[in-house]
């Protein structure tokens, strides 16, 4: 009876749906996702591709697919990190390339 306990919740457990996003999932992601969008665009470096996820996103969730837009939403933020980076290292890096 020992091993049956643990094997019955760890069953119950995979087969349980996942919990659907909610609105306020979405609302968290999306701001998240628009702060690091603006912090790209204050550093001049916006990709088209941030923008245009986070339409999706806001697309998604006003149809009601809190799933889908928090997913974008997230995508949108993954493209927004990088763009900041590419643009604070290359602020340094051209210093590297500058002929002496």
């Amino acid at each position: 009876m020992s091993i049956v306990k643990p094997l019955l919740v760890s069953m119950l457990l995979i087969a349980s749906p996942a919990l659907a996003a909610s609105e306020a999932d979405f609302k968290a992601a999306y701001a998240a996702a628009e702060a690091a969008n603006k912090e790209a665009g204050s550093l001049r470096n916006q990709w088209t591709t941030t923008a245009t996820t986070l339409a999706a996103a806001k697309k998604a969730a006003d149809s009601g697919d809190f799933d889908s837009a928090v997913a974008q939403a997230k995508q949108a933020e993954a493209l927004a990190k990088p763009s900041i980076y590419q643009a604070t290292s290359e602020n340094e890096r051209w210093k590297d390339m500058e002929i002496r």
